[in-house]
C-alpha cells in the first residue's frame, strides 16, 4: 500500500484535556504530514467540564481535518472510543489517547509493521512506563494476568487501547451490539492478524489523569464480567469446596464424638468460624450473579452507548 492509499483516521478521546489538547494536536499533525498520508484527526469530546470543547471548535475551524464529535455528558472511555471507531472514515485507524503518554511519533512503525505482516491489527505493548508511581505499575500489571487467566481468550499483556485496526476490524466492530465494551478485549476476540510493537510509554504532557483508582476499579470490572463467564465457574467452585469443608467437619465431629468424646469441648468458636466460613462463600457467590444479572440489566435497556451533541465537520451530521 502505498501512502497516498492510505487513509488514516486517529481516534482521540477526551476529557478535560484543556491544558494539553493544543499539543496532541500539533503533535498528530506533524507526524501524518509527514508521511503523506490522507488523514482525519477524530476528537471525541467526552463531555469535558473545561475549556476543552472550545479548543477543538477552534482547531476544527481551522483544520478541515480534524472532526469533532462532543457528548451531552460524560459517558466514559471506551464509549468514546467505540464512537471514534463508528464515525471514523480511514481504512486504517489509530486509537491513542489525548495526554501524550503513548507517543503520536510512534505511528509511522505501526504503518510499516502492518503492511510488513499484512496484519490486521498491531497492538502496542508497555516495555516501560515512565512517571508512574509502584501501585499503579503493580495494579496495571496484575490486573492484566488476572483478566488473562480468566478470559476465554487469550488478551495480550501490558496493552492499552493504543493500536492500529484496519477496515476488517472497524467493519466487524461497527456490527457489535454490546453497550458496555471492553475494547481491546473484543478486538482480541476479533481474531484476524494481530501483531505487537514495543515501545515506551511517557509521562503525561500536562494535566492529571482521568483514571483514579475508583475508575479503574470499574473498568476491570467491565472487563471481566462482560468478557468472561470463568466468575461464575469460580462461585461454583468454591461453593463445592464449601460443601466438602462441611462435609469433612460433620464427619470429624461424628468420629470425635464416638471414638474420643472428651476431646469435644463445648463452645460456639466452631459454630460461628463455620457460619461466618459458609455466610462468605454464599455472599461471595450471590454477588457474583448479581453483577451478571446486572450486566444482562444494562443490555436489555438497550439504552444507547452514548447520545452526541454536537458534531464538527463530518460529511453529515451525526445525531
Amino acid at each position: 500500500m502505498n501512502p497516498e492509499e492510505i487513509y488514516l483516521s486517529v481516534i482521540v478521546p477526551c476529557f478535560n484535556e484543556e491544558e494539553v489538547i493544543v499539543e496532541t494536536y500539533r503533535r498528530l499533525t506533524q507526524v501524518v504530514q509527514s508521511q503523506g498520508w490522507r488523514y482525519e484527526l477524530v476528537f471525541i469530546n467526552d463531555g469535558s467540564r473545561d475549556k476543552t470543547l472550545t479548543l477543538l471548535k477552534q482547531l476544527a475551524v481551522q483544520d478541515p481535518m480534524v472532526r469533532v464529535l462532543s457528548f451531552s455528558r460524560n459517558f466514559g472511555h471506551q464509549p468514546a472510543v467505540s464512537a471514534g471507531i463508528r464515525y471514523c472514515s480511514g481504512n486504517i485507524a489509530i486509537i491513542i489517547d489525548a495526554d501524550l503518554q503513548d507517543p503520536p511519533e510512534l505511528f509511522p512503525a505501526m504503518v510499516d509493521l502492518y503492511q510488513k505482516e499484512q496484519a490486521n491489527v498491531v497492538y502496542a505493548v508497555r516495555k516501560e512506563r515512565k512517571g508512574e508511581s509502584f501501585f499503579k505499575l503493580w495494579s496495571a500489571r496484575t490486573f492484566y494476568r488476572v483478566i488473562n487467566s480468566l478470559s476465554e481468550v487469550p488478551l495480550p499483556l501490558d496493552t492499552g487501547d493504543f493500536r492500529l485496526i484496519d477496515a476488517k476490524v472497524i467493519r466487524e466492530f461497527k456490527k457489535l451490539q454490546e453497550r458496555n465494551k471492553y475494547i481491546r478485549g473484543l478486538i482480541s476476540w476479533m481474531g484476524f492478524k494481530q501483531v505487537p510493537i514495543e515501545y515506551s510509554r511517557d509521562e503525561r504532557f500536562a494535566g492529571a489523569t482521568k483514571y483514579p483508582l475508583s475508575k479503574m476499579l470499574k473498568f476491570a470490572q467491565t472487563g471481566l464480567l462482560y468478557f468472561s463467564k470463568k466468575p461464575l465457574t469460580v462461585a461454583l467452585s468454591l461453593g463445592f469446596i464449601s460443601i466438602l469443608v462441611g462435609l469433612g467437619l460433620a464427619v470429624w465431629v461424628f468420629a470425635s464424638s464416638v471414638l474420643r468424646p472428651e476431646s469435644l469441648v463445648p463452645g460456639w468458636a466452631s459454630t460461628v468460624i463455620m457460619v461466618i466460613f459458609f455466610g462468605g462463600i454464599q455472599l461471595l457467590t450471590i454477588g457474583v450473579l448479581g453483577e451478571y444479572i446486572g450486566s444482562i440489566f444494562d443490555e436489555l435497556k438497550k439504552r444507547p452507548e452514548f447520545i452526541v451533541s454536537e458534531s464538527i465537520n463530518f460529511d453529515e451530521n451525526v445525531q
